[in-house]
């Protein structure tokens, strides 16, 4: 007997939320979309979306419910808030949230839809833009086994899912992840900065270094962007601020000291609040790292958001 394809509402429908919605509506999922901006809800509506008015409206439509919003009070609001998402959703449902949030909110609204019946996973990703348009993004989730193997036929059209752990282990992931992210950014800016300053063709180094020790996606992807110069944005810089500043929170409450992130960190905050980048690519710490050494990179003008 061929199973029935669970109705899926998506919240949240911007930069990382659309291009999954629409992968899956190419897999052949019923999506109904809401985004707090309705023009981008309205936007998948040419992809076959059914376009909800409320949050609590495509809750009350759905089987499995994806957040994929802002930050944790975003995520909070919309479940439990103004947009009373929880409430709407019909027992033995189960909520997604494909957001970045700090692991003890996750907590709490996995113990909180548990009391409405409801199942819950956190299920951060990491990819970017380009990961979530073609399917192969790195999907870390939390929750209770039982439910990630329900939630296994959604997550096979947006990525790789791997259970890390109980509720709120996916958001600890992500954290991980962006501290990886972050310091290798950093790396990566001053590698190509000395090099420059050297006297080296900084794309010819970053080429000779591939495939050594020092490979990794951010050299090639990041690297490619600041010798092209082109920041706009994948993953952006406000967001790193954030997750780097939620890693550092739950590093104190787990009495560990993260110096490396705490640098960068600082470094992209300056890069957010005094040189106003905060829309930018987060490869576009190099300007932070360039205006601190009173050198540039490459000759090539910034090619900037917007």
């Amino acid at each position: 007997m061929t199973s029935v394809r669970p109705r899926i509402g998506f919240l949240g429908v911007g930069l990382m939320g659309a291009p999954m919605a629409r992968r899956l509506l190419g897999a052949g999922f019923e999506v109904i979309a809401w985004s707090r901006t309705a023009e981008k809800a309205r936007a998948l509506g040419a992809d076959g979306a059914a376009v909800a008015a409320s949050a609590a409206e495509a809750a009350a439509a759905s089987d499995v419910l994806i957040t994929m919003l802002a930050d944790g009070p975003a995520v909070a609001e919309t479940l439990f808030g103004a947009g009373a998402a929880a409430a709407a959703l019909k027992p033995g449902s189960l909520v997604i949230d494909m957001s970045s949030i700090p692991p003890s909110l996750a907590r709490d609204h996995a113990a909180r839809l548990a009391g409405h019946g409801v199942a819950h996973l956190d299920a951060p990703v990491s990819g970017g833009t380009r990961g979530a348009a073609a399917g192969a993004l790195a999907i870390m989730v939390g929750g209770d086994e039982a439910a990630f193997e329900r939630a296994r036929p959604v997550f096979e059209p947006l990525g790789r899912a791997v259970r890390v752990g109980p509720a709120g282990a996916g958001q600890f992931a992500k954290l991980a992840n962006q501290v990886i992210v972050g310091v290798t950014i950093g790396a990566v800016s001053e590698a190509l900065l000395l090099a420059a300053a050297g006297g080296a063709d900084p794309a010819a180094v970053r080429e000779a270094i591939r495939g050594g020790f020092a490979e990794s996606r951010i050299l090639e992807e990041h690297g490619r962007r600041m010798l092209e110069r082109d920041f706009r944005p994948g993953g952006m810089v406000a967001t790193q601020v954030k997750d780097l500043d939620t890693a550092l929170a739950a590093a104190a409450e787990a009495g560990v000291r993260l110096p490396l992130s705490q640098d960068v960190r600082d470094r992209f905050v300056e890069l957010r609040d005094r040189l106003g980048a905060g829309g930018y690519d987060h490869s576009a710490l190099l300007l932070q790292l360039e205006a601190a050494a009173g050198k540039r990179l490459t000759d090539r003008p910034d090619v900037a958001p917007g």
